[in-house]
């Protein structure tokens, strides 16, 4: 019986080895030398080793840790991991909460270098975590007499510096600026430390390296202002600015002040048209967020695409993605380049998602849409003083992507008792659909103003013309204070999740939290996050599916329950499209990192990761003999667990 036993299990697992077929090593090879993958901002590989019928093959093949983490206290900031790192000149480079930069090999994950810029602003205070979502890389077209920094790794830095670094060796590049650091503060005036700083990458177009940087929210109306640096990459020298002030503008400069205070901020990911000489900035709206009454025409510019003259900085083109935004709707999203036949004509075009989770579709040269766009009434009547738009824009195709109805019958709820609560809530509050306005009744606001979609952008096939992206749907409440009050507000009368913000110069302060059951779950009907496929030919949906468990989230059994499968998360990050047809996203609040078809959209893999991968994936094939790595930085957030793992995948020989 046991020679029979063995002799059958022999012949199954040969069986399975027949059928499993080698790795082809066939096809493209590529490196990921932008933090999308091209300045175009299309998250889109070629490479095709790893695909639908082998996905289930892969293995974990390197975890790198940098000890780049803190969750937060008293004195110092937590860490966020969001880094989606490069791959170039066989050297994988990225970057930490504590903006220490480290080069490995990018196939077995072992150190190279690791440059530490000695971070100084770790202390807390501000909303927001310690992150660094990127780098940028430069190298030198001719050969020159010296050999130090003729490529080099470019980022900015919470202490608001811009560090140009050899990416040979990792030695800070002694030509530019002050030992290779630039100071990001000269011009913009009084603020704290964590008020201002860049998060996102520099866009490298030519020798000129591009950034903005974030303003925190609802601080104020005197925030430091949003303009848009060009710096010279071998000097460091500042070539130009934009200052997103409306044509005309009277400037209100204080003394040693070089712009203009409280404009929209750029704090998420440029992109870049070479070939046309453009850079397309997307825009924050004016500070603060949420009362707009003092702004004075500084909306002109706000929740915005922007195309400049990469050049010199001069705007060629804008277009408004929403009206005098009162929502903290800004373009979060980087400007997608792409150009497929049957969309617009097959003219050059541009992306934009937004909050809103509406994807508008422009011409890359005019700004022109290509589709119609509806100016469409709104509501009116919000809070004294405060001026709003009547209409706003509406995509037609494709249509929005975010579901609106929210209302007594579908509100959500695991039993009768939580769901009562959430209809005892939404009768309370303002709700006449999209953009109703803050109130100090209180209103609901859906979307979130983290999304719909949000930094972690959307993936393009250009050859088929499918756009894919991840959202969250969540409802949130918000009521602003008149000022005597909010002021007299003691000390810990708000807590978390709910959200208090001064907006100080203004009548008003404003609280903020999600719409949340008895229970602690979304008040809106799930799923609270999706991911879906969208035809740009037709602007049709192809798909949508549920993103994410909650597991991680809710107590064991709640999540291992079937019928709560299609709640989906929601979720921060972006995903990977491969042209072997396959989408790979972190992103849930649920440890996992998946992948799914991106014909069907089902699910066909997935792996438990130590930490959320609250980052956007990338891939790299290196040579014709070589594997093809799929690797995301496993960090979380202060909310589901801040940590430090650099994760890569291959498939198994």
């Amino acid at each position: 019986m046991t020679i029979r036993l063995a002799a059958s299990l022999a012949a199954v697992l040969a069986l399975a080895c027949a059928e499993r077929p080698p790795i082809d090593y066939a096809g493209p090879t590529a490196e990921w030398r932008e933090y999308a993958g091209d300045k175009g901002g299309l998250h889109y590989s070629p490479l095709t080793q790893i695909e639908r019928r082998n996905v289930g093959r892969l293995e974990r093949v390197w975890t790198h840790r940098s000890g780049d983490v803190h969750p937060g206290d008293a004195e110092n900031a937590p860490t966020n991991f969001q880094v989606t790192p490069l791959v170039v000149n066989d050297t994988l480079y990225y970057c930490t909460g504590f903006m220490r930069v480290f080069a490995l090999d990018p196939e077995t994950g072992a150190e190279r270098w690791v440059f530490d810029p000695g971070l100084r602003a770790r202390q807390t205070g501000g909303p927001y975590p310690l992150t660094c979502r990127g780098l940028a890389y430069w190298e030198e077209r001719e050969a020159t007499a010296a050999p130090a920094c003729r490529r080099r790794i470019l980022y900015g830095t919470r202490d608001s510096e811009l560090i140009a670094l050899d990416a040979d060796t990792g030695r800070p590049c002694a030509d530019f600026g002050r030992d290779g650091r630039v100071a990001l503060r000269e011009g913009i005036g009084e603020a704290p430390h964590w008020e201002y700083y860049p998060t996102s990458p520099p866009l490298v177009m030519g020798d000129l390296a591009i950034l903005g940087a974030l303003v925190a929210d609802q601080l104020r109306t005197d925030a430091p202002s949003g303009v848009v640096r060009a710096f010279d990459v071998r000097s460091g020298r500042r070539v130009w600015a934009w200052d997103p002030v409306p044509p005309g503008f009277d400037l209100s400069l204080r003394p040693g002040e070089a712009w203009q205070r409280g404009t929209p901020n750029v704090w998420s990911l440029l992109s870049g048209d070479e070939q046309r000489g453009l850079v397309f900035v997307p825009t924050g709206n004016p500070s603060p967020d949420s009362f707009g009454g003092l702004r004075q025409g500084l909306d002109y510019y706000g929740s915005s695409t922007v195309a400049l003259d990469a050049a010199t900085g001069r705007v060629v083109w804008h277009f408004q993605t929403v009206h005098h935004d009162l929502w903290d709707f800004d373009v979060s999203s980087q400007p997608t380049l792409f150009q497929s036949e049957g969309v617009g004509g097959g003219r050059p075009a541009l992306a934009q998602p937004t909050k809103m989770g509406h994807l508008f579709l422009l011409d890359r040269e005019s700004g022109e849409p290509l589709y119609p766009v509806e100016e469409r009434p709104v509501p009116q009547a919000g809070a004294p003083g405060e001026p709003l738009s009547p209409t706003q824009p509406f995509p037609t195709h494709p249509p929005p992507l975010h579901p609106t109805e929210l209302t007594a019958e579908n509100v959500f709820g695991f039993t009768p008792i939580d769901r009562a609560s959430c209809r005892e809530q939404l009768a309370a509050l303002r709700w006449d659909g999209p953009f109703t306005p803050p109130t100090l009744e209180g209103s609901v606001q859906m979307p979130h103003s983290a999304g719909g979609m949000n930094w972690g952008g959307v993936a393009i096939d250009p050859q088929r013309a499918l756009l894919y992206t991840n959202q969250t749907h969540l409802a949130m409440r918000v009521q602003l204070v008149p000022r005597a009050e909010y002021d007299a507000m003691p000390a810990g009368a708000v807590q978390y999740p709910q959200e208090a913000y001064a907006m100080r110069g203004t009548p008003y302060g404003v609280l903020r939290a999600p719409l949340f059951s008895s229970f602690g779950a979304p008040c809106n009907p799930p799923p609270w996050g999706s991911l879906s496929a969208v035809d740009l030919r037709s602007g049709d949906v192809v798909w949508r599916v549920p993103l994410g468990t909650t597991r991680d989230q809710a107590p064991w059994p709640l999540w291992a329950i079937p019928a709560t499968g299609h709640l989906g998360t929601p979720n921060f990050g972006g995903g990977l499209l491969t042209a072997g047809r396959v989408y790979f996203i972190g992103a849930t609040t649920d440890k996992y990192l998946r992948a799914f078809d991106a014909e069907s959209g089902e699910q066909i893999w997935r792996d438990r990761i130590p930490f959320t991968g609250n980052a956007t994936p990338m891939t790299f094939r290196l040579r014709p003999d070589s594997r093809q790595f799929v690797v995301i930085a496993a960090g979380g957030n202060p909310l589901t667990g801040s940590g430090d793992a650099l994760l890569a995948y291959a498939l198994r020989e």
